[in-house]
């Protein structure tokens, strides 16, 4: 049986590329973004597929890359270039999503330092770990 985490979607995020996803894709982004949030409940099985990747995993806290698809398109989740980045709370079993973009929304350059340095720009309580 898996735990099950609390899912927070924090205001950067939300003000940021989210806006993007829900008026570029409307119904669709809906159905989408409710399969993510029940995907990241169940954190300890998603992290027993390919979709999630562990960036970082120190004391009670993991950083968590994972790919999605926009329900009703034809690509599949890696070809999409959808990513989320969220930060999991293993004591509090607490999920934070702290960025949901498209790999172009980042501009040119290392996709991981570009990310990277938006949470640390963003996220004072995750700079030092990057």
């Amino acid at each position: 049986m898996s735990t099950k985490y609390t899912v927070l979607v924090e205001a950067f995020a939300q003000r940021h590329f989210i806006k993007k996803f829900e008026k570029k894709y409307k119904q669709a982004w809906n159905i989408t973004w409710r399969a993510m949030l029940e995907q990241w409940k169940r954190m300890d099985l998603l992290l027993t597929t390919s979709v999630a990747e562990t960036i970082i995993d120190v004391e009670n806290l993991k950083i968590i890359k994972t790919e999605f698809r926009v329900a009703g398109t034809k690509q599949s989740r890696k070809g999409s270039g959808n990513r989320c980045i969220v930060a999991v709370d293993k004591k509090t079993c607490v999920v934070n999503v702290l960025l949901v973009y498209h790999k172009d929304d980042l501009g040119h350059g290392h996709e991981t330092a570009q990310w990277q340095k938006i949470i640390r720009d963003n996220y004072s309580q995750y700079q030092n770990l990057f």
